[in-house]
Protein backbone atom coordinates (compact mmCIF):
# COMPACT_ATOMS: atom_id res chain seq x y z
CA UNK A 1 0.00 0.00 0.00
CA UNK A 2 1.24 3.62 -0.83
CA UNK A 3 2.49 6.13 1.54
CA UNK A 4 2.11 9.05 -0.44
CA UNK A 5 -1.16 11.00 -0.41
CA UNK A 6 -1.47 11.36 -4.19
CA UNK A 7 -0.33 7.38 -4.41
CA UNK A 8 -3.14 6.72 -2.46
CA UNK A 9 -5.22 8.44 -4.64
CA UNK A 10 -4.18 7.01 -7.87
CA UNK A 11 -4.25 3.76 -6.36
CA UNK A 12 -8.11 4.57 -5.72
CA UNK A 13 -9.04 5.59 -8.57
CA UNK A 14 -7.48 3.57 -10.94
CA UNK A 15 -9.17 0.55 -9.34
CA UNK A 16 -12.71 2.43 -9.52
CA UNK A 17 -11.77 3.21 -13.35
CA UNK A 18 -10.79 -0.21 -14.04
CA UNK A 19 -14.45 -1.55 -12.52
CA UNK A 20 -16.31 0.95 -14.85
CA UNK A 21 -14.03 -0.20 -17.56
CA UNK A 22 -15.15 -4.13 -16.80
CA UNK A 23 -18.70 -3.46 -16.57
CA UNK A 24 -19.07 -1.06 -19.63
CA UNK A 25 -17.18 -4.65 -21.81
CA UNK A 26 -19.65 -6.51 -20.21
CA UNK A 27 -22.77 -4.36 -21.38
CA UNK A 28 -21.32 -4.41 -24.84
CA UNK A 29 -20.08 -8.20 -25.28
CA UNK A 30 -24.11 -8.52 -23.36
CA UNK A 31 -25.37 -6.76 -26.44
CA UNK A 32 -23.36 -8.13 -28.92
CA UNK A 33 -24.23 -11.98 -27.69
CA UNK A 34 -27.95 -11.02 -27.74
CA UNK A 35 -27.51 -9.93 -31.64
CA UNK A 36 -25.55 -13.27 -32.74
CA UNK A 37 -28.74 -15.26 -30.39
CA UNK A 38 -31.13 -13.18 -32.65
CA UNK A 39 -29.18 -14.21 -36.09
CA UNK A 40 -28.89 -18.03 -34.65
CA UNK A 41 -32.59 -17.69 -34.39
CA UNK A 42 -32.63 -15.89 -37.95
CA UNK A 43 -35.45 -13.70 -36.63
CA UNK A 44 -34.46 -10.20 -38.96
CA UNK A 45 -36.82 -7.79 -36.98
CA UNK A 46 -34.94 -8.60 -33.13
CA UNK A 47 -31.36 -8.92 -34.73
CA UNK A 48 -31.86 -5.40 -36.78
CA UNK A 49 -32.51 -3.63 -32.99
CA UNK A 50 -30.45 -5.57 -32.26
CA UNK A 51 -27.41 -4.57 -34.24
CA UNK A 52 -27.84 -1.19 -33.39
CA UNK A 53 -27.87 -1.60 -29.61
CA UNK A 54 -24.75 -3.71 -30.17
CA UNK A 55 -23.29 -0.94 -32.53
CA UNK A 56 -24.23 1.73 -30.01
CA UNK A 57 -22.54 -0.16 -27.24
CA UNK A 58 -19.22 -0.51 -28.99
CA UNK A 59 -19.52 3.01 -30.20
CA UNK A 60 -19.53 4.38 -26.71
CA UNK A 61 -17.08 1.94 -25.62
CA UNK A 62 -14.90 3.78 -28.14
CA UNK A 63 -15.45 7.04 -27.49
CA UNK A 64 -14.78 6.35 -24.06
CA UNK A 65 -11.12 5.07 -25.05
CA UNK A 66 -12.01 1.46 -23.55
CA UNK A 67 -11.53 -0.22 -26.67
CA UNK A 68 -9.35 0.86 -29.57
CA UNK A 69 -11.05 2.50 -32.68
CA UNK A 70 -10.27 -0.58 -35.32
CA UNK A 71 -11.53 -3.12 -32.71
CA UNK A 72 -14.61 -1.05 -33.28
CA UNK A 73 -14.43 -1.49 -37.00
CA UNK A 74 -13.87 -4.89 -36.86
CA UNK A 75 -16.30 -5.47 -34.37
CA UNK A 76 -19.07 -3.61 -36.28
CA UNK A 77 -18.27 -5.23 -39.61
CA UNK A 78 -18.61 -8.77 -38.63
CA UNK A 79 -21.95 -7.99 -36.52
CA UNK A 80 -22.92 -6.48 -39.66
CA UNK A 81 -21.98 -9.00 -42.36
CA UNK A 82 -24.08 -11.62 -39.60
CA UNK A 83 -26.91 -9.33 -40.34
CA UNK A 84 -26.66 -9.10 -44.13
CA UNK A 85 -26.19 -13.17 -44.59
CA UNK A 86 -29.56 -13.60 -42.53
CA UNK A 87 -31.62 -10.39 -44.02
CA UNK A 88 -30.73 -11.60 -47.67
Amino acid sequence: MPNIKSAVKRVRTSSDRRANNIAFKSEMRSAIKTFEAKVEAKDVEAAKTALSQASKRIDKAADKGIIHKNTVARKKSRLTKMYNEISA
